[in-house]
Formats: C-alpha cells, sequence, structure tokens
C-alpha cells in the first residue's frame, strides 16, 4: 500500500509540473528544497496512552520537502498568488517506540501565501495530504494500552500556518504552527488516532533550475533569478457553472471487538449532487447520501443496515482538484451514528465528466465512521 500511495504521489506532481512547465521558458524553474524541525503536543481523545505517561514528554519531527514555484501567468497557479506544491518526506519521534513504532510519511503539500508573497517576511497556509508507515499498531498480548492505531498504516493529514523571512538570495529562514493527524478511519481497531499541534523551525533553498541549462560554470557571474518574484494576482471573472454529480464508493470497516484481527466488513456510499461554481476558486453543493454499513450484523435483514441523508458544503477548486467540506443529517433512521455527519473529501477530475474522489465520513461529533473512495460522473452540466 505505501508503494502504491508513494507512486501515486510521484505520478500526481510529475503531471502537475509537466503542465505547469508547458509554457514556460528555460528561466522559469524556481524550485525550493526545505528541511524543518517540528516541536509540540498531543491532542488525544483516550485515556490509555496518558494514564500510561506516553505522551508526557510530547513530540518531534523532521520535515524534508521538495517543491515546485509555479509562476505561469495563464495557469490556474495565478488565481492563488502562484502557490508552490511538492512532495515531502516525515520522520516523528512519538516518545515509546514499542508502543507508537517510529513514524515515516510521503505527502503531497501546496504553500497558498496569503498576503503579498513579495514582501520579505511572508505568511501561507499549507495543507498537506499521505500516508504514515511504521507504526507499531495495537496487540491485545503485546501492546494493549496502544488504542490508537489499529494497524501499521494510516492517512497523514497536516496543516502547516508558516512564515518566510527572507534570508539571503537563496535562503529563507521558515516558521510556523502546525497540525499532524494520524488516522485509518476506523478501517482498523482501535482508531483514536493522534493529533500533533506545535511548532516548527526550518531553512528553505531557493534556486532556479534552469541555471545548469543557461550557464553551468561553478565561477559564473551570469546568474539567474532564484526566487519567483509573483506578479499581482490574476482577478477572477464570475461563471455560473452548474451540475449534477453521481458518486460510487465503497471502503472496509472494522468493529470494537474485532481490533488486532484482520477482519473486515463492507460499507458503501452513493451521493447524488447539485453543485454550482461561483468562480475558479469557490463553489456549493447539496444533495442526498445513501449509506450501507455490513458491520451492523445486529440487523438480521441488509436492508436495515441502511440510512438516507441529506448534506451541503462548500467546495474549494484548484488546478483539477477540489477540497470538499460537507456535512450532514439524516431524513431515516441514523442507526445509531449520532443526529448529523461530515465528509471531508479531496476531489480529482480526470476530466469534464469523470472524477475519483478520496474521504472520510464521520460519526456525530467528528469521530471517524469509514473511509470511503470512489469515482464519479457528471451527466448533466450547464
Amino acid at each position: 500500500m505505501t508503494k502504491y500511495i508513494t507512486l501515486c504521489l510521484f505520478c500526481f506532481f510529475t503531471v502537475l509540473k509537466a503542465q505547469e512547465e508547458t509554457n514556460l521558458t528555460y528561466s522559469n524553474k524556481f524550485r525550493t528544497i526545505e528541511v524543518k524541525s517540528n516541536y509540540g503536543s498531543y491532542l488525544y481523545t483516550g485515556t490509555a496512552l496518558s494514564e500510561a505517561g506516553f505522551l508526557d514528554a510530547g513530540y518531534g519531527a523532521i520535515n524534508v520537502k521538495i517543491g515546485w514555484q509555479s509562476s505561469d501567468s495563464e495557469s490556474w497557479a495565478s488565481y492563488y498568488k502562484y502557490p508552490t506544491y511538492g512532495i515531502g518526506l516525515y520522520s516523528g519521534f512519538l516518545g515509546n517506540a514499542q508502543v507508537f513504532g517510529n513514524p515515516s510519511a510521503i505527502y503531497g503539500f501546496v504553500d497558498f501565501p496569503i498576503g503579498n508573497p513579495n514582501r520579505r517576511n511572508t505568511f501561507s497556509i499549507e495543507p498537506s495530504l499521505g500516508i504514515t508507515y511504521n507504526l507499531q499498531e495495537y496487540n491485545a498480548e503485546e501492546n494493549p494500552v496502544n488504542d490508537a492505531f489499529g494497524a501499521r498504516a494510516a492517512v497523514y493529514f497536516g496543516l502547516d500556518l508558516g512564515f518566510e523571512y527572507r534570508f539571503t538570495r537563496e535562503l529563507d529562514l521558515t516558521y510556523g504552527f502546525d497540525f499532524t493527524h494520524f488516522s485509518n478511519g476506523s478501517s482498523y481497531q482501535p482508531n483514536l488516532g493522534l493529533n500533533l499541534f506545535g511548532i516548527n523551525l526550518g531553512i528553505k533553498y531557493n534556486y532556479n533550475a534552469a541555471q545548469r541549462i543557461v550557464d553551468n560554470d561553478p565561477y559564473s557571474s551570469n546568474l539567474l533569478q532564484a526566487r519567483f518574484k509573483s506578479p499581482e494576482k490574476r482577478e477572477m471573472t464570475k461563471i455560473n457553472d452548474n451540475s449534477i454529480a453521481l458518486y460510487f464508493a465503497g471502503g472496509g470497516k472494522q468493529t470494537s471487538e474485532d481490533g488486532g484481527t484482520d477482519r473486515q466488513f463492507g460499507v458503501f456510499t452513493g451521493v447524488l449532487d447539485y453543485e454550482h461554481r461561483f468562480n475558479e476558486i469557490h463553489g456549493i453543493s447539496t444533495g442526498l447520501d445513501f449509506f450501507y454499513d455490513n458491520t451492523l450484523q445486529e440487523f438480521k435483514n441488509a436492508g436495515d443496515r441502511t440510512a438516507i441523508g441529506i448534506h451541503a458544503g462548500y467546495d474549494f477548486n484548484f488546478w483539477k482538484m477540489v477540497i470538499k467540506a460537507q456535512i450532514g443529517t439524516y431524513i431515516t433512521d441514523d442507526l445509531g451514528k449520532g443526529a448529523y455527519f461530515m465528509r471531508p473529501a479531496i476531489r480529482y477530475n480526470i476530466n469534464k465528466t469523470i472524477f475519483a474522489q478520496f474521504g472520510l465520513k464521520t460519526l456525530d461529533g467528528g469521530a471517524a465512521d469509514y473511509l470511503e473512495f470512489g469515482f464519479g460522473v457528471k451527466p448533466f452540466k450547464w
């Protein structure tokens, strides 16, 4: 699974980078390499790990990131003040390795500048998504206290509220606040997960990869611009795009009684959505949900394991991606799942009609119900 996710991330950013460079000259290949250290504490909803003292010392981590600075004034990036996107590697230290393991992660990120990106000290918001591996999972006999991880791999989600101070022509001092989340979405139990929050400090190196093409002499004074000077953000035009979307997704889920085993039950989601897009960035959606949860074995009739809901949400669009944030409620029996649910998700538009989507369906209060992955179509657009 780790190799598969790694390959997907590599292919995704290779395609994105290739598209971004289609209209660029040899003098516009801006790159970054960043090394960052993270320190902080935990937000943990259980009691076992706290009572055992395994969370008292906090955590530490190292991040290494390679980024591509978008600079095509005709591309999607011009609406977002030319963000940087790339791939990162994470190595964390969560205290006792026999309990938590030595978590590592590979992830993709997009760094969106906020304010004027050409100032000496700048602010940005950087979401990231990937997979965490090398976790030490729960075991009833050998690791019974670990109710955070039910498997050796989990979803990695990060959010960095960061600052960059331009120190020299090529170097930036980076610092800020970050939030990191590890969870497998109840694919395996137990799954309380871990939330890490803290501060970070690092160094970023900016360079132009076209330098070796234009003049590779190490003693040359013929130097290209090392970093991109962002022009004014392109003004968005008002659009009025409407569509009907059909989305079908599935996944696997464990009950608490199956923790420490490989037994899983199938889950299914079907969605009928109306989607409206106001401009290149913002949109909204609303629709109907159909849920089937096969963990509800107390219902002998399979039809009794279904529920119907309604939802509404906000869509953030960039490139071929959509970050979706939805909240909904049930119009039939909620099957003990609570009054409402949420669905944070990320969509990739394969073309104008077909898309792939990965998301998390939650229980009342935000706890994970299950991960869902599937495909959808937009048969009607106007």
